[in-house]
């Protein structure tokens, strides 16, 4: 296959908007109701931990299922599992059935870099899951976990590609996550459990 209908394919893999199906199934809009926003997050507070797990799985899922895909047809392009992952994280980032208005890409991320890089990856979920568990702020953990995903890459040797993408989706989590940093220096920022 030409590698632009993998990267096609990715992109409305991503898309797909699975925790906003979810939140229709309990007669919630995602996109009228908490943040806004129609990614997992958003689900779990609105919907419930049950449905924000899923949520998370499925955004997750979607991320990994085009790498291994790529990863598994043998490509002979070296760039093409890392391009993949960027197309992926834009499909949910901008999500053409919300006029390009998606998530935030942390969840459809983490399944597509797992696939990618597993090891910087596992080590950035500890941090998340840690910090989460400490102050119960998905997005506090988000923006920790993201930026250090470059520096985990380094200190396991990730090839030239991964750790490019490593570094982009480092910086597009902190881009995407602005306005929470913003309340997290506040103190404003809200916490699992609190509406």
């Amino acid at each position: 296959m030409h590698p632009a209908i993998y990267i096609l394919i990715a992109f409305f893999c991503g898309s797909i908007p699975f925790s906003w199906l979810l939140g229709r199934l309990k007669g919630v809009d995602l996109r009228e109701h908490g943040s806004g926003n129609p990614g997992a997050t958003n689900l779990l507070r609105t919907s419930g931990t049950v449905m924000g797990i899923a949520g998370m799985l499925l955004d997750s899922a979607k991320g990994a299922a085009p790498v291994l895909l790529v990863t598994y047809a043998g490509s002979a392009h070296a760039w093409l599992p890392s391009a993949v992952v960027i197309a992926a994280v834009c499909g949910h980032v901008f999500m053409p059935w919300f006029g390009f208005k998606g998530g935030k890409g942390v969840a459809t991320a983490l399944g597509a870099l797992l696939v990618l890089s597993t090891y910087p990856v596992l080590c950035a979920l500890g941090l998340f899951i840690l910090l989460l568990a400490l102050f119960r702020m998905v997005s506090l953990g988000s923006v920790a976990a993201g930026l250090s995903l470059p520096f985990f890459g380094i200190l396991f040797n990730a090839p030239e590609y991964p750790e490019i993408v490593l570094s982009i989706i480092a910086l597009a989590i902190l881009v995407t996550h602005r306005a929470n940093i913003g309340r997290i220096i506040s103190g404003t920022e809200r916490k699992i459990g609190k509406k």
